[in-house]
């Protein structure tokens, strides 16, 4: 008996392709806490703002922070004030990240859309889907992410130049000034090389209504970027001079360029997946037509932004970001353009590796849920060693019907040039879904802070002032704040000599004694999956 398909189009488009996207963008954005990392540091930066009023100078529990200019921590506090009155505080900031998750595919999608055309457009929404390096970022509290956004949202003013200069000068310039107020100089350093060296390789961008849309892009960007920066200085110039000379020196090079590149190279290799791949495909397809805008802006501007990384970062998969958008873009015409025997490879792919992705999804779960087999139990029970596994109706309900869609998807989808690109978005969304319904407890109890910060909160004897930390890092001082309502002095800091408290962060091996003698250990403790990090807890006699 043939199983009947889909009721929708395919590839898909419209509303259904939106419904992907947010099936794609919501699994893992809500239901967990603050997570070890960047989620959990940039959440106690929007925190500090709704607890404090912090909004003009960002603060970290309780101490200034300028690692970059505020406005997605501005729209996370936004959401997170809103929202918070349904969600936890931690669940509606996160959903900050999957709005600007959201305005950088629509973006590329509209790029393309302008660039080739409406099937290509639909490809470029599933390449992003499919890339593996943003799975992880684009779920977790992080203003990187709002940089992609205005990144791809330039490319789409750029798009829009030749033909309707004043809405695309007003988008790129919109998109490069909040692209600025949300990561620094490194938006600047990474789009604005564009406005000035595109009208010198491509004639399409050379005519006056172009240039009449680069002038109006600059006339925007420009009040946007001196914004927070001028009302920063008036409020604190030291803080403003602080946040400055951050930024410079985050500019500095490399000490071995070449090794570097060569590392972001490596990298891109499964970072980029698919749209690597594709992107060589389409300049080897349009190898003749290289200075056409669809194929120019992306190319110049990934060759640029592959330079400024390798000049001025580390080769981390933050670092490696913005080389996704321009890649995007050039793998979207692909997706139609594929010869056959690498299309049906690339499906068959896509489709043998989710379905085994799915199968040990379930497999890990069952493990967990009822101790069969006996040895996956066991190792997965060491790896989190106070996790008690339990059964959830509704998290079980979700991952089956997730993975009756892909099963159906799999055998029903007809022959598409665009199958492959359709199969691989949808497996990945579908055992990133059915990971987060089923193992995110794990994971939670395994990557949050809440039990620690609990632990510390009882340790502590009544009525105390203050606390010194040392060896704390980010991730730690914005979790203890957030759970706990702890909030750390430095050791240089002026009322640090009249603590009575000293909480330390070492390993099991090492511990970190206050300075001086008369010093008494009350707590010590730790995540129970991490056997290296260790915090302990003094008071002085």
């Amino acid at each position: 008996m043939r199983l009947p398909r889909f009721p929708i189009a395919f590839p898909p488009r419209g509303a259904v392709l939106a419904a992907l996207c947010a099936l794609y963008l919501l699994p893992g954005l809500v239901c967990h806490d603050p997570w070890k990392g960047d989620d959990a540091t940039h959440f106690g930066v929007v925190f500090s703002m709704l607890e404090g009023g912090h909004w003009l100078l960002p603060q970290l529990a309780g101490e200034p922070w300028l690692d970059s200019p505020p406005f997605f921590h501005w729209v996370a506090a936004l959401l997170a004030k809103t929202i918070g009155l349904i969600l936890p505080l931690h669940d509606a900031a996160r959903l900050a990240t999957g709005l600007f998750a959201g305005i950088m595919i629509a973006s590329l999608w509209g790029a393309t859309l302008r660039f080739v055309g409406q099937e290509a457009a639909r490809g470029a929404a599933l390449v992003a889907i499919g890339c593996l390096g943003l799975l992880v970022h684009v779920h977790e509290v992080q203003p990187a992410v709002a940089h992609l956004a205005a990144m791809a949202a330039f490319y789409f003013g750029l798009a829009l130049l030749p033909e309707d200069p004043r809405r695309g000068g007003l988008l790129a310039g919109a998109a490069l000034g909040l692209g600025f107020l949300a990561m620094g100089l490194s938006a600047l350093i990474t789009l604005g090389p564009l406005l000035v060296l595109l009208p010198f390789i491509s004639s399409r961008l050379r005519t006056p209504q172009a240039a009449r849309g680069m002038f109006v892009a600059l006339a925007i960007a420009a009040p946007l970027i001196l914004s927070w920066p001028l009302a920063l200085y008036l409020k604190d110039p030291a803080a403003c001079a602080a946040w400055w000379t951050r930024e410079l020196d985050d500019l500095r090079t490399s000490r071995d360029i070449a090794l570097t590149l060569w590392n972001f190279l490596k990298m891109l290799s499964w970072f980029a997946w698919p749209a690597l791949p594709l992107a060589a495909w389409t300049l080897w397809k349009e190898r003749r037509r290289l200075l056409e805008p669809r194929t120019l802006i992306p190319l110049a501007s990934f060759f640029i932004l592959l330079a400024v990384q390798s000049v001025f970062s580390e080769p981390r998969s933050l670092n490696a970001l913005p080389l996704l958008p321009p890649l995007i873009l050039l793998a979207a015409p692909a997706t139609l353009s594929l010869r056959r025997g690498a299309a049906n490879s690339f499906d068959w792919f896509g489709m043998m590796l989710f379905t085994l992705l799915a199968s040990l999804v379930w497999l890990g779960w069952v493990a967990m849920t009822t101790g069969v087999p006996q040895r996956l139990a066991k190792n997965l029970a060491r790896l989190v060693p106070d996790f008690t596994a339990g059964f959830s109706l509704a998290a079980f309900a979700a991952a089956v019907i997730l993975t009756l869609g892909w099963l159906w998807l799999v055998f029903t989808s007809p022959r598409s040039p665009q199958r492959g690109t359709v199969h691989w978005a949808a497996g990945l969304t579908v055992c990133w879904g059915m990971l987060m319904a089923l193992w995110v407890p794990m994971i939670d109890l395994d990557r949050s802070y809440r039990k620690v910060a609990a632990s510390i909160q009882a340790a502590l004897p009544a009525g105390h002032q203050c606390i010194v930390g040392r060896g704390l890092g980010s991730t730690q001082r914005a979790s203890f704040h957030y759970f706990a309502g702890i909030q750390t002095l430095r050791e240089t800091h002026p009322a640090a000599a009249s603590c009575k408290l000293y909480l330390s962060q070492g390993t099991t091996q090492k511990e970190i004694s206050p300075p001086g003698t008369g010093w008494r250990k009350i707590w010590e403790g730790g995540r129970p999956s991490d056997r290296s990090e260790r915090f302990r807890l003094y008071v002085r006699k």
